[in-house]
């Protein structure tokens, strides 16, 4: 009896255990930049053709070349003061799992020239001002509906007034 209870006890622990190794297996570090394109959450670099650049989004860095190397940096060097990572285009490199994006470096820029533009790709600070404007101009339109309606039912009582209405 007693080996039994033993016998479910360690099973028990050994499915809790699998089920926590699953749920840290899961666990993605690293999210996207308010610049970043939507739409590619699970992707880990962008390449940024106008700068010959890369992103790193799991290390929040990014990976450009100094003359000599290929250097990690958490912000752009000083030479892209003036660029616009909301507006430049971010190539998604979905297809690429490595630590070294930059090891196909001739590929990229030869297929993703400097101007590159396949689409527009909406950002996430885009797309959270938009959420913005959408739940603004619906407030807004059920306001301005309430106040219709409050002012129909107003106007309709100043029409009906003395007229008759329910009784012959």
């Amino acid at each position: 009896m007693r080996l039994a209870k033993l016998l479910i006890i360690s099973i028990v622990l050994l499915f809790f255990g699998t089920l926590q190794a699953q749920v840290s297996i899961n666990f993605q570090f690293g999210t996207p930049p308010s610049w970043g394109p939507t739409g590619y959450s699970e992707a880990r670099y962008y390449y940024l053709p106008d700068i010959e650049a890369y992103y790193d989004v799991q290390s929040s860095v990014f990976i450009c070349f100094n003359g000599s190397k290929w250097i990690k940096r958490s912000h752009l060097p000083y030479r892209y003061r003036n660029y616009d990572l909301y507006g430049g285009y971010k190539v998604v490199m979905s297809d690429y799992h490595g630590n070294t994006p930059y090891s196909h470096f001739a590929d990229h820029r030869s297929k993703y020239a400097k101007g590159y533009r396949d689409h527009h790709q909406q950002t996430f600070k885009e797309k959270s001002e938009n959420r913005r404007e959408d739940k603004f101009k619906t407030e807004s339109r059920e306001r301005n509906n309430q106040r219709d309606n409050e002012r129909g039912k107003s106007e309709n009582k100043k029409e009906n007034k003395g007229k008759g209405h329910g009784h012959k």
